[in-house]
């Protein structure tokens, strides 16, 4: 298995920090949704022509641990791996990092989200296997096991 990721960049908005000046804190999950889309539409398109169907990709959890502050106008990425792909549900993983001008990084936080396949109408949503596209997608992604 690959430990690469998939990754997008982010420079920081003043919207984006609380009045001391910091990022406020759902910010980062609402930056993991984001990456998250953008990884469907560029890898797994087909998987998002089947969400306008009945498939749905419930979050089922969600977290984030902060290891250092970011301000406005920092410059981000987030990048993404899977943690655990079982039959119907998957585990990502996030780091988000801070890049200096020198081209240093910096780890500021990491967090994990657990998604569920569900398919059927809202009343009655069933668990679904994970889309083969979608498997196929995060093949490249996922994190090496010793």
């Amino acid at each position: 298995m690959s430990s690469s990721y998939y990754e997008i960049r982010h420079v920081v908005g003043f919207e984006e920090t609380n009045i001391v000046g910091n990022v406020y804190y759902v910010n980062y999950l609402r930056w993991q949704g984001r990456c998250r889309e953008m990884f469907l539409k560029e890898k797994a398109p087909a998987v998002l022509a089947d969400l306008q169907g009945d498939l749905k990709l419930f979050t089922l959890k969600v977290d984030c641990e902060f290891f250092a502050e970011i301000t406005a106008f920092d410059e981000l990425v987030i990048r993404m791996r899977l943690l655990e792909l079982a039959q119907t549900q998957v585990e990502f993983g996030f780091d988000y990092i801070r890049l200096a001008p020198d081209g240093g990084e910096t780890l500021v936080a990491r967090g994990t989200q657990r998604v569920a396949c569900m398919r059927g109408p809202n009343t009655r949503t069933v668990p679904t296997r994970v889309p083969e596209p979608l498997e196929r997608a995060l093949a490249q992604y996922a994190v090496a096991r010793a």
